[in-house]
């Protein structure tokens, strides 16, 4: 594509959010380096953004956390009948998002949309419908990076928005070419749509290593209260109930080993009895469970009491080991990321990891559903013994830059976004 630049347009990725450390956010950002590395020219459309301002267009309307979009989506799922004024909300604000987009386009002259999840999970249905109706409109070359889709989440189940489902989520457009992270998605999506789909995995930057700690995260240990003679334990996702935290605590209970369980996030939206749950466990089991959501963000920072914020990348570093006891994962973000720092990592064998990670031969501490003896030891083992440890992470490392590496998604763009020819067919002056 290089040798392509001065014929080639630009990219416009358009989201509800590209924003902070979300999967979504993190992926496109991803895409973003490795499509401007190959000389195009990327810029943003979302209803919250932390991209580079000049290249960037807030529309507040496109965020699923807005007023308007929250109301719609309240009253379509878990109902099956809508009323005929959710109907003309769903149309009024289409109009809105949709004369946007078109506005967005023209501005910074986008020859090619990727679409981050927006024509995937129904948390912004008119976002859906204004992209659908405007690709068809416009016949414009559009990549639709699905990373979760709304039949994977039991609270769409019932709903009230069958139609607008089955028109936009996604969308059946000639020229769209469709994305999936999994091959389980692959195979839903096919069976479903009958939409044929490309697999790109999640990747990490694993031909440039993470770079040593700097000054300002030397005292990550001290700050989060854990001990020279401690281990600090790194549980990096949020603190929802399929991320399986309690075998964790359990882990850590059964080890006999000093150490504290350091969780990275907050609940989130989908409410704090989860996290009550587990101050209870870890209460329970004599585990000393850190909640530092407060100290840790995408930017670095002072909290308003005057305490240092890090990033999740100053974190990993001081880890010992992680913890990723999942039951689900549209792909696996933090498995990766433990990949990337060298460090050796817990895994609960879920369904894509079983399918579309374990058959690549890493090697990790791996659960199926639960924590045995053996386990236990072996995690003892990885602990303590330090050329079995060593062992363990440069193989990982290697396989992940076999396989999920930027040089991976670099290939998989070029072949897949060159079957756009007219992508590359300036229009004649």
């Amino acid at each position: 594509m290089s040798n392509l630049k001065s014929r080639i347009r630009n990219v416009g990725f358009i989201s509800t959010r590209l924003a902070g450390t979300d999967g979504v956010s993190l992926e496109a950002e991803k895409w973003t380096q490795v499509l401007e590395a190959e000389g195009f020219r990327c810029y943003y459309f979302a209803g919250e953004l932390d991209r580079d301002p000049e290249r960037s267009y807030l529309e507040p309307l496109a965020h699923f956390s807005h007023p308007e979009i929250l109301e719609i989506h309240n009253v379509c799922f878990g109902k099956r009948k809508r009323r005929r004024s959710v109907t003309r909300k769903i149309q009024d604000i289409k109009h809105v998002l949709k004369n946007e987009l078109y506005r967005f386009i023209k501005q910074f002259d986008i020859g090619l949309l990727v679409i981050e999840n927006a024509l995937t999970i129904p948390v912004n249905v008119p976002l859906g419908v204004a992209l659908t109706e405007l690709i068809a409109e416009t016949d414009m070359p559009t990549v639709a990076h699905h990373h979760d889709f709304y039949w994977e989440r039991d609270r769409f189940a019932t709903n009230a928005i069958s139609d607008y489902l089955n028109m936009a989520f996604p969308p059946t457009l000639p020229s769209i070419r469709h994305v999936v992270i999994n091959s389980f998605a692959d195979e839903q999506l096919s069976l479903r749509t009958g939409i044929s789909a490309r697999i790109i995995p999640n990747v990490m930057d694993f031909e440039n290593p993470p770079p040593p700690v700097d000054e300002y995260a030397a005292d990550v240990r001290q700050a989060l209260g854990v001990a020279d003679d401690e281990l600090l334990i790194l549980q990096p996702t949020r603190v929802v109930q399929r991320k399986g935290i309690e075998h964790a605590i359990e882990l850590i209970h059964r080890l006999k080993m000093k150490a504290k369980l350091v969780i990275s996030h907050a609940s989130g939206d989908e409410g704090y009895d989860y996290e009550a749950r587990l101050r209870e466990y870890s209460d329970l089991m004599n585990v000393d469970t850190l909640f530092v959501a407060d100290t840790i963000s995408e930017k670095r920072g002072k909290t308003a009491d005057g305490r240092k914020i890090y990033t999740l990348t100053d974190i990993y570093p001081h880890a010992d080991l992680i913890t990723y006891p999942s039951t689900f994962e549209g792909f696996g973000n933090a498995f990766l990321e433990a990949i990337y720092f060298s460090k050796p990592i817990l895994v609960n064998a879920y369904s894509i990891y079983i399918k579309d990670i374990k058959p690549m031969g890493f090697s990790v501490l791996e659960i199926g559903g639960y924590v045995n003896s053996e386990v236990v030891e072996k995690t003892r083992k990885a602990l303590q013994d330090g050329a079995f440890r060593q062992k363990m992470v440069e193989r990982n490392y290697a396989l992940g830059l076999k396989f999920f590496s930027y040089d991976v998604l670099r290939r998989l763009l070029r072949s897949f976004i060159l079957e756009y020819p007219q992508l590359f067919n300036p229009p004649r002056a």
